[in-house]
């Protein structure tokens, strides 16, 4: 059978390009950045976003037909914290947007807990998604309705409300009865990247019924935040749990899936840059990368 230009162009390294957008969330009345870097062939130059400094190039995206990944932060987090693996990915060929949550990200978290945000979360990827299809530069390149979906944390809510789960909340008792979130879905989802999942959402049956797509799983074996038995929500929540690649990382917790932070960022009192003795971030990274990448690579099909 003879190769596609997307499957020869995935075994080589592309210089990453970017490109920011700004959408507007007319439900909030609020403006959510979007970050999307992409294969280029670009000269890269320093970037800085924040403390971060990055080799991205300007131009246009290399090839077509690019399966587009949408990527959700963390609680109170940002899309760079994760920039490793999106560079990574996007080096590998993949589109990768991410969006930074408005009300619920850094410097920008008065959400944080409230049930809008849950509402909100999944949107913000839907919205993502279409200004990603309907951009001039971008859209063009990419697999018409083929995406996949990375979440971190609270982002593995948001992607799995957004493939089409219907998360509640409540049920604590007589006096806080179960209530349907009302949560936005996208039909074009047809993989998911669960990473530290806060599952807590979906207990209810049939909360995840409409999950049909590959699933990979990665939990820590350290985590005090999501513990790995989270993850047994969605293994049996789902229809097909074959579909599922569920492994915990041992030695690893709960923020091990970020970036590593730059040396005065890492310090015993900022959590997000600490992991549990002995463990190697940076090398994990890597590993991280590799096994995504050729989870994506298999379950993007070529044609709708």
């Amino acid at each position: 059978m003879e190769q596609s230009q997307a499957g020869a162009q995935s075994s080589a390294k592309h210089a990453v390009g970017y490109r920011g957008l700004t959408i507007h969330d007319g439900v909030q009345d609020a403006e959510i950045p979007l970050a999307i870097l992409y294969p280029t062939t670009g000269i890269p130059r320093p970037c800085r976003f924040g403390p971060y400094h990055l080799p991205l190039a300007e131009g246009a995206v290399e090839g077509r037909d690019r399966p587009l990944i949408v990527l959700s932060h963390g609680n109170g987090g940002s899309p760079w914290v994760y920039r490793d693996l999106a560079m990574a990915l996007a080096a590998r060929g993949f589109v990768i947007a991410m969006p930074k949550h408005p009300g619920n990200s850094l410097n920008d978290d008065a959400l944080a807990r409230r049930l809008a945000n849950l509402e909100n979360r999944p949107r913000h990827v839907c919205l993502s998604i279409a200004a990603a299809f309907a951009d001039p530069v971008v859209g063009p390149a990419l697999r018409p309705e083929r995406v996949a979906l990375i979440g971190h944390s609270l982002g593995t809510y948001t992607v799995l409300a957004a493939a089409g789960g219907q998360p509640w909340s409540g049920g604590r008792g007589p006096e806080d009865p179960p209530r349907r979130i009302a949560v936005t879905h996208d039909r074009r989802v047809h993989a998911l990247v669960l990473l530290a999942p806060a599952t807590g959402w979906f207990r209810a049956p049939g909360a995840l019924s409409a999950i049909r797509c590959p699933i990979l799983i990665r939990t820590a074996s350290e985590d005090d935040v999501t513990p790995p038995a989270l993850a047994d929500i969605v293994m049996q929540g789902v229809p097909d749990p074959a579909l599922v690649d569920n492994r915990c990382v041992p030695g690893a917790g709960h923020f091990s899936f970020l970036s590593p932070f730059p040396a005065n960022m890492a310090r015993p009192d900022f959590l997000p840059s600490q992991d549990p003795p002995g463990f190697d971030r940076t090398t994990f990274q890597h590993v991280m990368a590799e096994e995504i990448g050729a989870f994506l690579h298999r379950t993007m099909p070529d044609q709708p």
